[in-house]
């Protein structure tokens, strides 16, 4: 049960071995006397040569040969047999709906992501996340492109064939070297109520065909019995098919089926965890005041965390209340650690918390854990848009925009790409660029928008910056203060731009603790003294 670098290790040990025999018997003798050095032949005596041993030089011979053999079967290869460690990440395609009903596709893209998130807890594993594993859903493509495109080393392929007061499922492993193959595949029908138990039992399964060890702790929670209320499982389903397409009306529709949830079954945790996200992403983009979200969002998060302290999930939203709403960053990075402890693969845990690590001024761990959320989700434009923030900060401004870019090919006017988009240009010298994706984004008129434009070509970005204030102020009654900050550093008036930050602090604005990162610490957004030092310890941030 070596994994391949054992055995290569193994292998070239023994090549070096015999290299190193080769040299010491050519240049030593081992006699009764000791270890000599080898005299040339004409100065030994006839009397004292050794007589050959045909059965040694057969043995030699032979080992010379084996070890050849064992180099040219592990260089060429041939037909290999699964190993331990041959499979270290694994693609989880959606379910197939074979049901016969149309109406129940919320049901397959909510077993795929419970599948994802059961087997994301297994470190031995790289699981790509749900919404890069929908990216391939109906796509023209073989197994093995789709494995080769995210560095996958098998694909889960799952139908569910039947659900109403049972589930059935197919779940197969496909391998993709040295040719597509199917590994393993197995049946299952459970009671609806056991289908939580369903998901530990497949993932133990696929760990033990993949043939990766389970921790203790993986071992123990894999094994913990859970029953669910059916008609609660299928409204939260509901609810987590429309938070997935994350339009105002999608989410509106999530909150109603998650409360639906919670009033058939008021003991489980999840939905309540449901709700605190949606007042989490409410508060996020400024869609409700902060009298109205916050209280919404810490009711149903400790209502949560009392039913299920285990639930990666609830550290989750606890991570992001706790960093974004309440500023306790100690707190914040706790509940973000116990996410990745619990659930290794959990693409937006290690991106928010990179953010979280970037607001601390501890910009090397923040890039790390950037770069495990690229790997783990690539194709989800959202973590794209925040990648590009942590690329901005540590100043690696081609790479934020590569993000940006991205982001945008997937969800064209991707709001966090577009605001990001916003401020790297402008960092970059290209003011009027940033104006433009700016006055676009908040969808101002287009005269308006053309005015502001002008305004710059003719009297500099200054004159254009409170010209745009202007227009906030009015579009969105100082909602945005933030924004209007922002502005007004580019402006040139700092006293300003201080005052509207600290209406974002009473505001408890999300975006405000970003001040010390490099994305609002350079020109033009660059403002220093004593009111913002003072404004950041209010908030338990670093001065430097």
């Amino acid at each position: 049960n070596l994994p391949d670098w054992g055995i290569d290790l193994v292998l070239w040990l023994l090549v070096l071995g015999a290299v190193i025999n080769i040299f010491v018997a050519w240049f030593f003798d081992i006699t009764t006397q000791g270890i000599h050095k080898t005299l040339p032949m004409e100065e030994v005596a006839e009397s004292e040569r050794s007589s050959g041993s045909k059965g040694w030089k057969a043995a030699t011979y032979l080992s010379l040969a084996v070890i050849v053999a064992l180099i040219v079967l592990n260089i060429v290869g041939g037909p290999k047999q699964l190993r331990a460690g041959d499979i270290q990440s694994l693609l989880v395609l959606p379910f197939d709906n074979y049901t016969g009903d149309d109406q129940l596709d919320y049901v397959a893209a909510g077993m795929q992501s419970s599948l994802i998130g059961e087997l994301g807890q297994i470190s031995a594993l790289r699981i790509i996340s749900k919404t890069t594993a929908r990216a391939y859903k109906n796509l023209d493509m073989s197994l093995p492109q789709m494995a080769a495109e995210v560095n996958a080393d098998a694909v889960v392929e799952s139908m569910v064939m039947c659900y109403g007061d049972s589930v059935c499922v197919q779940i197969s492993i496909v391998t993709s070297f040295p040719e597509e193959k199917q590994l393993w595949t197995a049946e299952y029908k459970v009671e609806k109520s056991q289908i939580m138990n369903l998901y530990n039992r497949v993932t133990k399964q696929i760990a033990e065909e993949v043939m990766v060890q389970l921790t203790t702790e993986e071992d123990i929670l894999l094994t913990e019995s859970r029953t669910i209320n059916s008609d609660a499982y299928d409204l939260y389903l509901k609810g987590q098919y429309y938070w997935d397409q994350f339009t105002p009306e999608a989410l509106q529709l999530a909150l109603e089926y998650f409360n639906k949830a919670i009033e058939i079954d008021p003991e489980w945790a999840l939905p309540y965890a449901g709700v605190a996200y949606f007042w989490v992403a409410v508060h996020q983009f400024s869609l409700a005041p902060s009298a109205v979200t916050i209280p919404n969002m810490f009711e149903n998060l400790n209502k949560a965390m009392e039913l299920d302290p285990h639930s990666s999930f609830v550290h989750y939203v606890s991570g992001l209340v706790n960093g974004w709403t309440s500023w306790n960053w100690g707190k914040a990075e706790e509940e973000f650690l116990k996410v990745i402890e619990l659930s290794p693969n959990y693409a937006l845990g290690h991106m928010y918390y990179a953010h979280i690590l970037t607001c601390l001024r501890r910009n090397d761990e923040a890039v790390l854990h950037c770069q495990i959320a690229l790997d783990l989700d690539p194709l989800n434009p959202m973590i794209q848009a925040l990648s590009s923030l942590v690329w901005t900060t540590v100043g690696d401004y081609e790479e934020a925009l590569k993000a940006c870019e991205k982001a945008l090919s997937i969800v064209p006017n991707h709001p966090a790409a577009l605001g990001n988009l916003v401020g790297i240009y402008a960092i970059m010298g290209d003011h009027r660029l940033s104006l433009e994706i700016w006055t676009a984004a908040l969808y101002l008129e287009e005269e308006t928008r053309s005015s502001i434009l002008n305004t710059y070509d003719q009297q500099g970005l200054e004159a254009s910056a409170l010209e745009f204030i202007t227009e906030v102020k009015l579009l969105t009654g100082g909602d945005f203060s933030v924004d209007i900050g922002q502005l007004y550093c580019m402006a040139g008036d700092d006293v300003n731009a201080m005052y509207w930050y600290e209406k974002a602090y009473e505001a408890r604005h999300p975006m405000l603790p970003y001040l010390p990162t490099g994305y609002y610490s350079s020109e033009p957004f660059k403002i220093e003294g004593p009111a913002l030092d003072s404004l950041l310890l209010k908030m338990n941030l670093p001065l430097e």
